[in-house]
């Protein structure tokens, strides 16, 4: 059985009137909660040398859906003028966009595709699905 661990920890001395310091973590699972999730697509860059919009990064043909499954998503410019917008489904709604170096890590049903767009030419995308068959 395959386990898989997650974590994310956030801090800063000065974003509240207090020190903050977040830390959690979680063992990635399948829907039964019982085992862990055990298919992955590996990690993956995607180039994209024109300005794109609505382009297929996670398509929903190929999961399951109404399962566990997770997807992290990295925009690998230095710049922080450049972003991609994350967005789900055939109405292209806008989930987030991350700018140069920015990165998410978020839960996904498998019933919609993932789609980006890119504000910049020559811009790299960087991802990964763990998910359950």
């Amino acid at each position: 059985m395959a386990t898989t661990t997650a974590s994310i920890t956030i801090s800063s001395g000065d974003l509240t009137g207090d020190a903050l310091s977040l830390s959690s973590t979680a063992t990635l699972t399948k829907a039964d909660k019982s085992t862990g999730l055990d298919q992955t697509t590996g990690v993956a860059r995607k180039f994209f040398a024109s300005i794109t919009s609505a382009e297929t990064l996670v398509s929903a043909s190929e999961y399951t859906a109404d399962r566990a499954h997770k997807v992290y998503i990295k925009n690998t410019s230095t710049s922080n003028s450049e972003y991609i917008n994350v967005e789900l489904g055939a109405s292209n709604i806008t989930i987030g966009r991350l700018y140069g170096g920015d990165w998410m890590f978020i839960p996904y049903n498998g019933d919609q595709d993932i789609d980006i767009d890119t504000s910049a030419v020559n811009m790299t995308v960087e991802y990964l699905v763990i998910y359950e068959a």
